[in-house]
């Protein structure tokens, strides 16, 4: 599941739509995901100029869920998700992924898949040294909890932090890619391989 519904207030305009690499960056994190192992569908979660974004970014073919209630926050992306996911019965885990991290790759997911086979937690993320980061493994078992507790911009991070029993970590030997909220977080991103 993508999310990527807010309004990019720090971008200046919806950072979904930036060139990366001659596609919008949505439609780059999208096809990125797609060929991820073990991806079967691909939701994206849309908010602010949700419109927009579908008119100008390629989403064909994927699963476009519209959360109305974008201006709460990271939060409330999730919980749309999240509820939508609930209602599609064979869908039994999800990698949760930011839209605006071009730089994640699908090279942790069969460990995660793993550590929640071996863990049975229903959360795995990945950890370089100290820092947490995506893609996001939730097992279906805790989205009704996560949909109910979840509020604010902090996306499920407080929640994670409040019941460790449910959180795996699995070690990556690279740093987070870092996310783009700024044009100059985009050119500095750009530059990297």
């Amino acid at each position: 599941m993508v999310l990527a519904g807010g309004e990019a207030q720090r971008f200046g305009r919806p950072k979904q739509l930036a060139d990366w690499k001659g596609k919008t960056l949505l439609s780059h994190v999208v096809d990125l995901v797609e060929t991820w192992p073990g991806v079967e569908s691909v939701y994206i979660v849309l908010g602010a100029r949700a419109e927009e974004i579908m008119d100008q970014a390629d989403l064909s073919g994927h699963t476009v869920i519209e959360n109305l209630e974008w201006q709460e926050g990271l939060a409330s992306s999730l919980r749309a998700g999240l509820d939508f996911l609930i209602g599609e019965r064979s869908v039994k885990q999800a990698l949760l992924v930011l839209g605006d991290q071009p730089h994640l790759t699908g090279e942790v997911v069969p460990k995660l898949v793993e550590a929640q086979k071996r863990s049975r937690r229903p959360v795995v993320i990945p950890r370089y040294r100290f820092t947490r980061g995506h893609p996001v493994l939730v097992h279906r078992s805790i989205w009704h909890e996560l949909v109910t507790g979840l509020n604010g911009d902090q996306g499920a991070r407080n929640l994670f932090l409040s019941h460790p029993d449910w959180v795996e970590e699995v070690r990556v030997d690279a740093p987070p890619p870092g996310d783009i909220d700024t044009p100059e977080d985009l050119e500095r991103l750009s530059r990297l391989k």
